[in-house]
């Protein structure tokens, strides 16, 4: 284990962070301060600013931490079993008719509720 993972972030992290930050800042700071070049100009200087700020930011620990649980998340993602089209539509199915009966279930209470709430304040029924 290195010493920079034994003791976590030192300085030299805190600045390449605000480095990064201020790298992409500019960035989308000069797509306005440029506003009479080209469009398509200024919009590659937005997305190379914000490239170079994201990778200065991956050179610090949080960033290399950042990196190891994206790469990990990776992993799990590919142990999902995804289900089929059967699967799918069965559950699909299952849904849909829960849907109508607690639909119809509740209609029905409400309407109870409605039809003894007349009836015991007289209003009707």
């Amino acid at each position: 284990m290195t010493e920079q993972a034994q003791h976590g972030a030192t300085a030299l992290d805190t600045v390449k962070l605000a480095a990064g930050a201020a790298i992409a800042a500019a960035g989308i700071a000069a797509f306005y301060l440029l506003s009479a070049q080209p469009i398509w100009l200024r919009w590659i200087l937005v997305l190379a600013a914000l490239a170079a700020g994201t990778l200065t930011g991956l050179q610090s620990h949080q960033g290399k931490e950042f990196s190891i649980f994206v790469q990990s998340s990776r992993v799990e993602l590919r142990k999902i079993v995804w289900p089929n089209r059967q699967e799918t539509a069965q559950v699909t199915l299952v849904v849909l008719v829960m849907i109508a009966t607690l639909g119809l279930f509740f209609w029905g209470l409400d309407s109870l509720l409605g039809f003894l709430t007349r009836w015991l304040l007289g209003r009707g029924g």
